[in-house]
Order: structure tokens, then sequence, then C-alpha cells
């Protein structure tokens, strides 16, 4: 078998498509050129002639004197600290949605307009025909109309927040030429783009959350998976690839309580259980979800999605902080780029009250009005993904314009969508829909084109397959209540009755608050299915006892606690309760790696400050490292010296993963070689085995079996592999790998040569044309931490070493003092590649550094270094 995996290195391929405007790469190499030779010539002149003046600067924001801004009720204060995080200040909650509208504005517009543009499939209106199969795919979804629809069910208080956000975004953008927004639009005026941006409305807000409700969907990809290997496996193996959760390796998050007669007490104890039946799937069937699965990887990913896609949380009780009062920490890990996906920010009424209750401080999403996570005067607050099984493909028997069910025929729900295409025809659409959803394999070109899959027993010859999706996020909720809830939040009932109204994306919510409470709770609606589906594989669509029941967990059964007997609550997409749970929630689980090693650190150090929180999230020890270690010392005939010389680190080594670790860069060469050499030969290639927590386990299983089939190499005649042959071959491969990457000495090697961070931004970043992309990326950053690690810095083994997903802040928040806090941002406040803000915070993130969290206003008032006043003013006088 070809080793292809250790001769490949990163920058031998484009960027992989995970990111928004990652179509510019799809553009046709002249066009790109065309576009982007003018574009850099362009850009250079200006960095050579006008550097910190004239068009480069006419973008960036006003940060200091005063601005007459229209429909303001008062005078709205905006101060920012040396790293330009903004604190406003605003005696009506109007003003303060209104004066966040406008900063967000200031620093993040053209990322605003492109997502808002994304999550309505009107993406080829800016970027051409390359978006088109993107937009198709949105809108057989239909995000933006589910967004419509949320906007009559959101409370009257967060409508006019929404509305109030809206007015603020559009009076700083009244007045303003293209190249005052952002040079990303002077871009794209190069390219020959004629575009001026809409005006912002409440419903952009509320689609970002149906984008973010898909990165972090849970378990679709691995249904499909399923299919595809189970086509050609049997069931035993199957399951080798997808373990269960081991309860005895990695604890739960909550670790006491029950549901009694619906209601979850979090001292009782009962048990139950549910064991489907599970359907088997054909070749033919599985190639129709390959085509499924074509058309969700040509979607835009707006955090990012796969292994590493995940979060830390931990909340200890004042018995375990060196402070006597709750400590919260959190960061939570989705894809590295640039700007990044948080904008720090406080918003507080000058004085809080009934009519202006808001006083909060944290993580802001840009188009997004209120505080996603952070704390106010009262609670702290974290997420970290639940990832419940909360969407299910549906195998569905198609016939002309109906669908089967139930030994009937019904009629598909269809409508017809126009994508508007930049210098080209528009483009016209079917969306069709079964009572499960839309057919997902409508938005597949291959699939739409011809449909070969093997017909069913009983079908007729006009009959096809087609596969559907049901997705909670695609029924309109008031997700948007529950943002605004918890900024206003005093107490534990109050925090509650917010996380009632979050829907999707489900998160572990984890609470703090000054009374020295501590609390989880898990929310979201999550279906109950009928006898037929587990959630684990996609279903017959035409069989009624494959449905969902219509009913949802209900949120008093949901499990939640408050002070709970340990003291502490840790998070980390592991299993959120034990098996005697009587509601299903996934199979699919992180493995609790990260959880289990924050956990027995916690027990460890007792009581904790807030330097010793920051501390644990840098933990980067290496979860399988104890396992395969010793099997790989226990290897015999390696070959001479220079193939020793590797296993001679890993001798001396701690498991830990630093930047500079020489151990760690053979050690993560060898797994790499490991996958490719026991994997490569039998999966299909739509399988990624990117070596995250789940591939951890299906190894450390098979190490303790060295005659598993997964060791045989298929592809080898008269010979069958055991363990060490493989493990002999994967060790050799490593050293051959680090010797062509960074030279014979392995004490030269170290891990963040090959772990980099590159931030790339999502639209020039990926033109292919070098000065341009130099420009507007911050790129070879070398990284500690690793897959599955506390400081999760993931990559993808299929691709390289570099950083996929990585903490995309970090922050500590002490309830003795809210001022002693600390917080970080991967990049930076600016979504401006010029503005000093840019990425000024990268250097300190990668070496482990927080920033002071300010929050009174006496300490905030100490931090400022620029202040802007938004004065009320006429509309007329806008622009003048």
């Amino acid at each position: 078998m070809t080793n292809t995996m250790t001769q490949e290195t990163t920058a031998d391929r484009p960027p992989r498509k995970d990111h928004w405007i990652d179509i510019f790469w799809a553009l046709p190499a002249v066009a790109r050129w065309t576009v982007y030779s003018v574009l850099g010539l362009v850009l250079l002149l200006v960095l050579g002639t006008l550097a910190g003046a004239g068009v480069v600067r006419s973008s960036f924001p006003e940060k200091d004197g005063a601005v007459d801004v229209p429909g303001l009720d008062g005078r709205v204060q905006v101060l920012r600290d040396a790293n330009g995080i903004p604190q406003i200040y605003a005696s009506t909650m109007a003003d303060l949605m209104r004066g966040q509208g406008y900063v967000h504005a200031q620093e993040r517009f053209f990322e605003m307009d492109v997502r808002r543009h994304i999550t309505s499939g009107r993406l080829a209106e800016m970027f051409g025909p390359s978006a088109v199969e993107v937009d198709r795919t949105v809108r057989t979804m239909g995000w933006r109309r589910v967004a419509e629809k949320e906007l009559g069910l959101v409370s009257p208080d967060t409508r006019r927040a929404l509305d109030a956000y809206a007015e603020g975004v559009n009076a700083y953008l009244a007045g303003k030429d293209n190249l005052d927004l952002a040079v990303e639009y002077g871009v794209l005026a190069a390219g020959g783009l004629d575009y001026t941006p809409e005006p912002w409305t409440a419903v952009d807000s509320l689609a970002w959350l149906k984008a973010m409700a898909w990165d972090l969907r849970s378990n679709m990809t691995q249904e499909i998976e399923r299919v595809l290997v189970g086509a050609s496996h049997s069931p035993t193996q199957v399951a080798e690839l997808f373990p269960d959760y081991d309860e005895r390796r990695a604890t739960p998050i909550v670790t006491q309580g029950a549901v009694v007669d619906g209601v979850f007490e979090q001292d009782a104890t009962r048990a139950a259980s549910r064991n489907p039946a599970r359907p088997g799937w054909s070749a033919d069937q599985a190639d129709l979800f390959r085509g499924v699965q074509r058309a969700l990887d040509r979607l835009p990913a707006l955090v990012g999605r796969g292994d590493g896609i995940g979060s830390n949380s931990w909340v200890v009780d004042g018995k375990h902080s060196a402070t006597g009062q709750p400590l919260l920490a959190n960061d939570p890990h989705l894809a590295a780029g640039v700007p990044g996906i948080w904008m720090q920010m406080g918003l507080h009424c000058t004085e809080v009250s009934a009519s202006c209750p808001m006083d909060v401080s944290g993580f802001t999403f840009s188009g997004v009005p209120g505080v996603i996570i952070g704390h106010n005067r009262d609670i702290a607050w974290g997420f970290t993904n639940l990832a419940p099984d909360v969407s299910d493909l549906y195998l569905e028997r198609i016939r002309g314009n109906r669908w089967r069910y139930d030994g009937g025929w019904r009629p598909l729900k269809t409508r017809t969508e126009t994508i508007e295409v930049a210098g080209e025809e528009p483009v016209e659409i079917t969306v069709r829909e079964t009572a499960h959803g839309p057919l997902l394999s409508d938005a597949d070109p291959q699939l739409r084109a011809v449909n070969e899959a093997e017909r069913p027993p009983d079908a007729q010859p006009s009959e096809e397959y087609g596969v559907s999706l049901q997705w909670t996020a695609l029924e309109p909720s008031a997700t948007a209540d529950a943002i605004l809830g918890f900024n206003k939040a005093s107490n534990w009932a109050e925090f509650r009755s917010a996380a009632e109204d979050f829907a999707v994306p489900s998160q572990n919510l984890i609470y703090a608050d000054r009374s020295g409470r501590i609390g989880y709770q898990a929310p979201g609606r999550i279906p109950i299915r009928k006898s037929g589906n587990d959630g684990t594989t996609p279903s017959e669509g035409w069989r009624p006892e494959n449905d969902w029941t219509g009913d949802y967990i209900p949120f008093d059964g949901l499990p939640s606690v408050l002070d709970p007997e340990e003291g502490f609550i840790v998070t980390a997409n592991q299993k959120v309760i034990g098996e005697d749970y009587p509601y299903f929630l996934t199979d699919d689980w992180d493995m609790g790696y990260r959880s289990q090693r924050i956990r027995d650190l916690i027990e460890q150090e007792g009581e904790l400050t807030v330097a010793e929180m920051a501390d644990l999230q840098l933990d980067d020890r290496n979860p399988l490292a104890p396992a395969l270690v010793p099997r790989l010392l226990d290897v015999e005939h390696v070959g001479g010296d220079f193939y020793t010389a590797g296993l001679r680190l890993l001798e001396r080594w701690d498991y830990r993963q630093g930047a500079d670790s020489a151990a760690a860069a053979y050690f993560n060469a060898v797994w790499r070689a490991l996958l490719e050499r026991t994997f490569a030969d039998d999966l299909p290639e739509e399988v990624v085995v990117d070596g995250g927590d789940r591939w951890m386990a299906v190894v450390t299983e098979l190490l303790d079996d060295p005659a598993s089939r997964w060791w045989d190499d298929v592809e080898t005649e008269n010979r069958v592999e055991t363990r060490d042959d493989i493990l002999r071959a994967a060790i050799r491969d490593a050293r051959r790998d680090l010797t062509r990457r960074m030279g014979p000495d392995p004490d030269q090697w170290a891990w963040g040569r090959l772990h980099r961070l590159n931030l790339r931004n999502n639209t020039l970043g990926v033109s292919g044309v070098g000065p341009v992309e130099w420009l507007v990326n911050r790129t070879d950053f070398p990284a500690s931490g690793g897959s599955a690690a506390v400081n999760a810095t993931s990559w993808d083994a299929s691709l390289g070493y570099e950083v996929t997903a990585a903490p995309s802040m970090r922050m500590v928040v002490s309830m003795a003092d809210l001022d002693d806090s600390r917080w970080i941002n991967l990049t930076g406040v600016s979504g401006h590649p010029f503005d000093k803000t840019y990425t000024d915070q990268t250097e300190l993130w990668l070496r482990g550094e927080t920033l002071a969290w300010p929050f009174s206003r006496e300490a905030v008032d100490a931090a400022t270094e620029d202040t802007l006043t938004l004065e009320p003013a006429a509309p007329e006088s806008v622009g003048e």
C-alpha cells in the first residue's frame, strides 16, 4: 500500500474547503488571476505609497471624538481599551442595542454582510456562478425562510432589541461608500462587481443563528459514514469504528439524579432503556448518501465542523476556589481564521433598572445583539456543544411529485427559488419536501442528473430514491430570547427560564453566581423518536415507525444540577448522563479525554486560583500516548539507529505537546502514519480518518487485539499483517517524514514546526495570489497542544499537521471580584486587515497569556484609551 499520507504536505494542496468563501478557490484560474493580479498591484501600491493613510484607513472606525447618529434617544459612549475592546454605555435598552449595532458595523460589517448572504442563499449575488451550488443547498434547507418565521415568535423585548440593533448598523452605513466600509469591497469592485450593501434587518441577525446551529448539528456526518462503511463491512466492524462511550474511563457531566414523572430530580434514581432496530444499507444506497455528503461538504462552515469543533468549560464552587467564591472557565473550540468568530464587548445601562436591565460583558457575534458568553453583575455562564441527535436523514421513495409513506403515496411539497448570479443569468431551482423535510439529494448535481440507485423490491419503473433531512433548526423557535435572557438574569431561576427558550443549537450551559451557587443545565429542542429510529443511521422514510413522535424531551426532564455534591462541574462534549436516563440524547459523544483530564486536574489541585484555572486551559498532554507509546517501544526489528532515534525520544517523553517538543513531533508523525497504514486500504475515501478522539478510542481497543483484521493490509497478496507489522511500518514512515520535513537530527525536531496555526482571511486570504494573501492573512505560528487535548489545537491527520480548530477564545470569571476575571481572543476585535487590533491578541494567545477583563465602571475608565460619543441627530444630518 502506498503511504500517501506521509508523502504529502499541507503546502502541496490548496486550503481545505471548510471556510465560507473558499468558493474563491473554485473560481477558474484565469478569472482568479485576472481579478487578483489587478488587486495585488492595487494593494501593493497602497502598502507602498499610502501606508497608514488614504484608502486603507478610510474604513477604520472612528474611536475618538463625537459622531452624530440619527435615531438615538440619548448619548451613547463607546470606551475602548488598548486592544480596541469596546465597552458601551447608554441610558436606554434601545440606545444600547443601537450602539452595539453601530460598533459591530464599524469593526466587522463586511463579515456581517457575507454571512447574511450565506445564510439566505444569496452568495452568488456577490461572488458569481461558483457560489450557486452553495446557494442551492442553503435554499433547499430554507434557513432564511425559517428565520423570517422566527421573527414573529420572539418576545416583544427581543424584537425591539433586534430592530434597534439593525437601526444602529444602518446608521453606520448611511452616507458611506463601499470603501468607507471595508477594503474588501474595493477588491470586489476591482473584479467587476457592481454592488451596494442593503440595509441590515432583524431577520439578518436571526438567520446567523441557523448557521451556528448547522455547524454544531451533531452526528449527521457519522450517520452517513455508518452507511458508507456498512455497505462493505459487517455490523461488528462498523461498531468497532464507532465505539460506545466508556463511562468507566470518562465521567459524564451529571453524576446524580434521574427523571421522575417527567421531571429531572437531581437527588432521585430511576432506570429505563431504549433499543430500536437498525436498518442495513446496500452499496447503491450508500452511493446516494455519498451524493448528500457532497452537497453538505459544499456548504460554508461559518464556525467550523468535524473533529475539534467542541469546547471546554468548567465551574468550581467556593470550596474548590482560593477566592472562596465560584470560578468559571470556558474556551470554545472552533475553526481558526481571521477575523475571529468572537468580538469582545461590554454592554452597560448607565443606571440599571427594570426598563434598562443590562450590565453585561463578554463575547459577542457580529450581527447579533447581546452577549453570547460572559457574565453580568450577578451571574456568569459558559457554553459547550451538547451535540444531541437533533437531525435525521431519511431515505425516501419518490415517484414523480409524490412520495411513499405507510403503504400509500403522498404529494410532495414544492416551491421555486430564483438564485441571482453576479455576471450571469439567474438560476431557478425547485425545492421538494416530504413530511420529514427537504430533499437534500436534490442539491447534488450528480444526483439531480441521474439516480441509478437500486430500486426497492416493490418499486414501480418510475420510482427513485431521495434523501430528506429532518432537523429541529428548520422548525421556527425563539432562541434569540434566550441570549438576551442570559444577559439580564440575576439568579438560577431566571437563568433556567432563559435556557428554556434555547432551542438550537443545544448547548451544555454552566452557571455561577455571586451568592456562591454553581449549576448545569442541558437545554434544547431534542426529538423523541419512535421505536424504529435510533438516530445513528438514516431511516427508511416510508415506514411510520421511523418517524419522530412530534414531541420533544420536556425541558424539566433535561439533565440539570444545582450545587452538585462534588463541588464542581466539567463539560467538554462528553456524555451528559448515565445509561439510566430514560430519554435518548445521542450515541455519538466526544470520548471524554478532555473532560476526564480536566476533572483529574481539578481534583488534584484542590483549591484553584484564577491563574491556575487559566493554566489548566493550556494543558497539552496527549491522551493517546499512555496507550500507544509502550506498544511502540516494544516493537522489535525496527531497524538501525536511523529508525530507533525517534523511539529514543519517546523513552523520556512526558506526553506533553509543547511547540518545542521533539518527542511530540515524532509521536504525532507516527500516529498519522499508523492511521494511514491501518485504515486507508479498508475504508471509503469519504470516511475521513482525522485522528481525533473517536479514532484514538478505536485504536486503543485495537492495540489489545494484535490479530484484528483491521491491521491487515488487504492490498498485499499472500500476507496477513499484524499489529506490530503496522506499528513497525509507521515508525519507519514517521522517521522518513520528519527527516524530509525538518532534517535528520531528531534534536532539531519540534512539534510547532509541524503544527502551525494559519489564520486565513476567509475572502481574500484564499485568493491564490501571494501578495494579496500576505497582506490579509496571518500565518505560520508554531502551536502547542493537539487533538483531544485540553489545549485542543486540533489537526486532521488525513490532511497534514496544520491546526484546523482551536480555542477561539479563553475566559476565566471570578465571582469574588469580577474585575479580576481574565479573557483572550484568538485574533482581535477588528475585521479590518490593516487595523492594529486585527490580530493583536494572537501572540498572547499562543503564549497562553490573557488580558485583564475590566467590568466595573471604575476599572473600565482606568483601562480606557479612546472614547467615542454617539450623539442623537436628525436623519438628514447624516453624511453632511
